[in-house]
């Protein structure tokens, strides 16, 4: 009887308990993926124009892209300038420290620049730029 006893207690000390590594596995993973910064891209190429006191931008979390054929872009999704204040506002709700940054490719029209900015500005957020690049 002594040595069933025995042998049933060496079976429960062999086992390994991987609850605590899988716990900590799992926290480790929700840490990086919530500390994780993600490029955002508006959807397409852009050839923006050449500035000399271009400055780079922190917190740009809303990127709107006008190709030189006028499209908007926003999100990588095609969007009509009458829908681009609803996007905003949508974005603006899931990061309010946010800002705006508009990437007008050379040739886009000012009347289409004009248009996103106003619709950036209804949708409440005042801090809108212009995408350059240094020369």
């Amino acid at each position: 009887m002594k040595q069933h006893f025995q042998n049933l207690v060496d079976e429960e000390e062999a086992n390994i308990d991987m609850t605590p590594m899988l716990d900590v596995v799992f926290i480790m993973l929700i840490f990086f993926i919530v500390t994780a910064s993600f490029v955002k891209e508006a959807g397409i190429d852009v050839n923006r124009p050449d500035a000399a006191t271009a400055v780079s931008k922190d917190r740009a979390s809303i990127l709107v892209a006008i190709s030189d054929k006028g499209e908007v872009w926003i999100n990588k999704r095609r969007v009509d300038v009458r829908a681009v204040q609803a996007n905003i506002e949508r974005l603006h709700a899931e990061n309010p420290q946010g800002t705006v940054v508009i990437q007008a490719d050379k040739k886009a029209t000012t009347e289409v620049l004009i248009k996103v900015m106003d619709a950036s500005r209804a949708a409440g957020i005042m801090d809108v730029s212009i995408a350059t690049q240094e020369p």
